[in-house]
């Protein structure tokens, strides 16, 4: 009966197909995809509780060349980093970088070192192996911060860390069937002082991340992750910044946009709205409200620009699946700090407008300032500072 049991379990195992599977990142020149991210994070500086913060990163990249095996991919593309203002629904961009990197098919990237996008990189990677699950494994990694605000230093700051990494198995998410691997690094480091910084640098960095990542094996790309982070950064003057938070986000595939047809479709919907206008752009379709009226000095709208404002709602709701971006400008008029601040507000007003009709929720509408830095008229003449005075809202292909 032994003997019996043992051949059948024998056979029973030969029908079962293993659970095992490769994993590798797939590129397809031409694919194009944004990722959606948000922190919420606590800064202590001395040990005590100094602010907390709601973090929004944008990723819109895209496939610019791969090998004809998808044994690498060269992505290139832009980050952008956003806050939310304290009682406001708009995420104001902060900061933007172009980025452009080679990855191979286990995740190792090859980056040049003036580039401070992404942070975190080669997580994941994967071995060259099937991978069955429960196996472990790990492998190299480093962030990389931008410290140049702040602390003055330069460069892209480099933290390199060993990543731990586990195949947990299939996993349901969304409707999609994905794969779960967790990864984890722990950071302790006295780094050497940068060679450039402004009145201090990073004496100790300790720390620790871990996070959840679902690879879908149909793509060849993690479409989302969570993460849980802690780290403390110990200075030269003797002060302590600690960072502790949670970030998710999601990746999605972007389609590609028919820009004459949309251009045509919103021209067409904007009729008879003044000082309207549409044009296609490297980024998507822009509406461009020029000489759009607030209160004077204020980021408080005029009545007169609502009802546009509410038939430009209704515009942007046929096109769910495209992220906006709101631009304000302005004429060359007073300091350059205040026009670069009031067209940040202005255009922050406009997307909180915007959100208030539903034409978007906060996590897809984001606002910048460009000040007077970008004129399209001449601000010699009432006309042309009339036309700088403006807010173009793009509806955005990736």
């Amino acid at each position: 009966m032994k003997r019996a049991a043992f051949l059948l379990a024998l056979l029973l195992a030969a029908l079962i197909p293993s659970a095992a599977e490769r994993f590798v990142f797939l590129y397809n020149k031409g694919d194009k995809f944004r990722i959606l991210s948000e922190t919420d994070e606590d800064v202590y500086i001395n040990k005590q509780l100094s602010y907390g913060a709601k973090v929004f990163y944008r990723i819109a990249f895209g496939v610019e060349d791969a090998a004809p095996d998808s044994s690498w991919g060269l992505l290139s593309g832009t980050f952008e980093t956003s806050e939310q203002g304290t009682g406001s629904l708009a995420n104001v961009i902060t900061e933007s970088y172009d980025s452009r990197f080679r990855r191979d098919k286990f995740g190792q990237y090859a980056i040049d070192d003036k580039y401070f996008m992404p942070v975190v990189r080669d997580v994941p990677v994967f071995p060259d192996k099937d991978l069955a699950p429960g196996d472990t494994w790990t492998a190299p990694g480093e962030e990389r911060e931008d410290f140049r605000r702040f602390f003055g230093i330069p460069d892209p700051y480099a933290i390199p860390f060993e990543a731990r990494y586990k195949y947990e198995g299939p996993v349901q998410r969304d409707g999609k069937d994905l794969r779960l691997v967790t990864a984890s690094y722990t950071i302790f480091t006295q780094p050497q002082p940068p060679r450039m910084y402004a009145s201090i640098y990073p004496v100790q960095i300790a720390g620790f991340s871990e996070q959840k990542i679902y690879w879908d094996p149909k793509l060849g790309q993690p479409v989302a992750y969570e993460e849980r982070f802690d780290f403390v950064f110990d200075w030269s003057d003797g002060s302590t910044i600690e960072f502790r938070g949670t970030s998710h986000s999601n990746e999605l595939e972007a389609t590609l946009m028919d820009r004459d047809r949309l251009q045509a479709e919103v021209q067409k919907s904007v009729e008879g709205l003044p000082n309207v206008s549409v044009q296609k752009s490297d980024k998507g379709v822009t509406i461009s409200i020029e000489n759009i009226q607030f209160e004077a000095d204020s980021a408080v709208l005029a009545p007169a620009e609502l009802d546009k404002l509410a038939r430009i709602a209704d515009i942007l709701k046929r096109y769910p699946d495209r992220d906006i971006l709101v631009a304000g400008h302005t004429a060359m008029a007073g300091y350059a700090e205040g026009r670069q601040k009031l067209s940040e507000e202005r255009a922050r007003a406009v997307v909180e407008r915007l959100i208030g009709l539903g034409a978007r929720d906060p996590g897809h509408i984001s606002a910048i300032g460009y000040g007077d830095s970008r004129p399209i008229a001449d601000n010699s003449t009432e006309e042309g500072r009339a036309r700088n005075r403006r807010v173009e809202i793009t509806i955005l292909e990736n």
